[in-house]
């Protein structure tokens, strides 16, 4: 008896349409506003050490920001480059805005300003929304097209 094969699932035809729809998502206004901004946003967070001007006694924090802006830039531009395939990490992007905003306080920045706390907690939250704006347009659409 022989057991017939299903195909691999990268040759599923749901899956490309799957991919085609979000490929839509992301050639929408809404999404490619959301996209540019957490580029932006992403990028500032790296630099705000050296715009907000970060203490001398701050160098690990001033690290981790450029690492984590670094990454939610990394992001922005995976969403606008390849929503279809990046979709399903777009609630990294969030929690990444989370670690900002407590960063300053985990890692114990000695002598943190007021301006180095700010920094970190508005661009925080902005990644945050930004992140979870990202994660609803793709699921927004993709239940609408459902229904």
């Amino acid at each position: 008896m022989s057991v017939k094969q299903a195909p691999p699932m990268t040759q599923h035809p749901d899956l490309w349409e799957l991919r085609d729809r979000f490929e839509r998502v992301a050639e929408t206004p809404t999404a490619q506003l959301v996209d540019g901004l957490t580029v932006l946003a992403g990028l500032y967070v790296a630099l705000s050490p050296w715009i907000v001007g970060f203490t001398g006694g701050q160098p690990r924090l001033a690290i981790n920001d450029l690492i984590i802006g670094l990454g939610i830039a990394l992001l922005g531009v995976g969403f606008a480059w390849a929503y279809g395939r990046t979709h399903r990490i777009s609630w990294i992007c969030p929690l990444l805005g989370v670690w900002t905003i407590v960063a300053v306080w985990v890692m114990r920045a000695a002598g943190a300003s007021t301006g180095t706390v700010a920094s970190n907690v508005i661009s925080g939250v902005v990644v945050v929304l930004l992140g979870l704006g990202a994660m609803a347009t793709g699921l927004g659409r993709s239940t609408r097209a459902r229904a």
